[in-house]
């Protein structure tokens, strides 16, 4: 069966549902999809080994699954340590913020410094609404981000990468290409070049949702926030 994904505007909309007649708060909807990423890579990275992850986040709601995400690791036993340059004055992320400094998670100012302390890397700096241009201080860290050699975990899309046709043709982030991609509530048209381990996220939608948007819930097994599926057979929704 082809892989159905969902595009940017039906994502958009999707959430928007979660949110109204879903009756999910953006909250808990933050909390499943951060929950999903660090089960992820607990999943591909256990802290056998290397036990330090640095998380990349950006302003918007990509950035704050990541904080949820890095407090999730600090409580598996890693030493995650944030990127987060562009702080929101949004109460919830200044909160998420507030429960990892709490937690003693360092928050770093150097991105290329800090990956060379780092065993893997958790990519939270754009989601599905990205499009146009990188901006500052965030093309040093998509450049980083293509040229290590340090297994790299994105959220929900390779960060500079367009949600409908993939990575740049030429340029910043057109080498980039993580280990591991995990999409939540749905794939998008991107990952028919993505080449890693994929993995669906966010254990939350309601199978008349599902069918309303025409995906399929991924078979989450046991206790997981996640399920590993295929990049291959993508049909676009």
């Amino acid at each position: 069966m082809a892989l159905k994904t969902l595009s940017a505007k039906a994502a958009a909309a999707l959430d928007k549902e979660l949110m109204s007649t879903g009756a999910f708060s953006i909250d808990q909807l933050m909390e499943l999809a951060g929950l999903s990423v660090s089960q992820v890579v607990y999943h591909v990275h256990p802290p056998s080994k290397g036990n330090r992850i640095l998380v990349a986040c950006g302003p918007g709601n990509n950035g704050g699954d990541g904080l949820v995400a890095a407090r999730h690791l600090r409580h598996y036993g890693y030493q995650p340590s944030v990127y987060y340059p562009k702080r929101s004055k949004n109460d919830l992320y200044m909160r998420l913020a507030k429960q990892l400094e709490d937690l003693e998670v360092a928050f770093v100012d150097d991105f290329t410094t800090a990956m060379k302390s780092t065993d893997h890397v958790v990519d939270a700096v754009f989601g599905f609404s990205f499009s146009g241009e990188v901006r500052e201080p965030f093309p040093a860290v998509i450049k980083a981000l293509e040229e290590t050699k340090l297994p790299v975990t994105s959220v929900d899309a390779p960060s500079s990468w367009n949600i409908e046709n993939g990575p740049p043709q030429s340029g910043l982030g057109s080498k980039f290409n993580p280990a591991y991609l995990v999409s939540l509530t749905a794939p998008k048209p991107l990952v028919q070049h993505f080449k890693g381990r994929h993995f669906v996220g966010g254990r939350f939608v309601s199978p008349t949702i599902a069918e309303k948007y025409g995906f399929e819930i991924p078979n989450y097994q046991g206790v997981d926030q996640f399920a590993e599926v295929g990049v291959g057979g993508v049909r676009k929704l």
